[in-house]
């Protein structure tokens, strides 16, 4: 029951946020997430935002992303729907 508690305070709004903690993983295969989209590298840029040429480096480990970028990615490998249809509003 207090889990369930928590939830709908957090999709609320209500819920005292400094008793969370997130986990932001250091590395991810960006090339993986993008392929379990099942789009290109172009239709992924253009879907969630990113540069086409910044997302091929990802891909390919030339440079790795900051925190906000892992992130965001995470949210995007657990639910790209949620995030296109944040993005589309």
């Amino acid at each position: 029951m207090q889990g369930l508690e928590e939830a709908l305070a957090f999709a609320k709004g209500t819920a005292d946020l400094s008793q969370y903690k997130i986990h932001v993983p250091e590395e991810l295969d960006v090339k993986a997430i993008r392929k379990a989209t099942g789009l290109t590298q172009q239709a992924f840029a253009m879907r969630f935002g990113f540069n086409l040429a910044r997302l091929r480096d990802l891909e390919q480990k030339r440079t790795q992303p900051d925190s906000a970028i892992r992130a965001y990615l995470t949210v995007i490998r657990k639910d790209p729907e949620a995030v296109k249809k944040a993005l589309a509003a």
